[in-house]
C-alpha cells in the first residue's frame, strides 16, 4: 500500500464543474447523490447474500434473477459515483462511509426463508424507489435535468425489479384450489 499522502480533493468538498452548475445546488445533488450510492450498496449486498442462499423448488430462477438485480444495482451506483464525481464531489466509497450514509436498514447476518429474504429485499426497494423520486425532484428543481433523467432511468429499473420480486411473493396460481385446502 502506497504511503503517499498527497489529496486532490477531501472527501465531502466540492469543486467547480464543467458542467455549469453553481457550487450551492450541486453540493445538494451531490449529498442526493452520496446516499443512493449508499443504499445501492447496501441493497446490493443484501441481494447478494439472498443469491448465495436462496434454496428450494425456485432455485435456480432465482438465482439467476437476483443475480441480475445485484449486477443492476451495482451498475447503477457506479454511474451514480461518476455523476456526482461530475458535479464537482467525491463519492462515498468507503464501507464504513457508505455504512454511515445509508438511509436503508440492512437485514442481519442470518439466513432467512427465501421468502422473508424477498420481502426484506422488496422493502429495502421500496425505501429505495420513495428516496429516488423525491432526489429526482431535488435535481429537477435545481436545474439538474440530466440528473433527474439519470435518476428516472434508474426508478425504472428498480420498479421493475420490484414488480417481478412481488410476483414471485404471490401464490402459485396453478396449485388446485382444492390442493389449498
Amino acid at each position: 500500500m502506497s504511503t503517499q499522502k498527497t489529496i486532490r480533493q477531501k472527501a465531502g468538498t466540492v469543486e467547480e464543474n464543467a458542467l455549469r452548475l453553481e457550487p450551492e445546488k450541486a453540493e445538494q445533488i451531490i449529498d442526493a447523490l452520496n446516499t443512493d450510492l449508499a443504499d445501492a450498496y447496501v441493497l446490493y449486498h443484501q441481494l447478494h447474500k439472498h443469491h448465495w442462499n436462496v434454496e428450494g423448488a425456485e432455485f435456480l430462477d432465482l438465482h439467476v434473477f437476483l443475480q441480475e438485480v445485484y449486477e443492476d444495482v451495482e451498475a447503477a451506483a457506479d454511474t451514480l459515483a461518476e455523476r456526482l464525481q461530475a458535479l464537482g464531489g467525491v463519492p462515498h466509497a468507503s464501507m464504513t462511509t457508505l455504512a454511515e450514509n445509508a438511509t436503508v436498514e440492512p437485514e442481519d447476518e442470518d439466513v432467512y426463508d427465501v421468502r422473508t429474504s424477498l420481502e426484506n429485499d422488496l422493502e429495502m426497494m421500496g425505501e429505495i424507489i420513495e428516496s429516488t423520486r423525491d432526489h429526482i425532484e431535488l435535481a429537477e428543481s435545481l436545474g439538474d435535468h440530466a440528473t433527474g433523467q439519470l435518476l428516472r432511468e434508474q426508478l425504472v429499473t428498480i420498479e421493475e425489479h420490484a414488480h417481478h420480486i412481488e410476483h414471485y411473493l404471490e401464490d402459485d396460481t396453478l396449485v388446485l384450489e382444492e390442493a389449498t385446502h
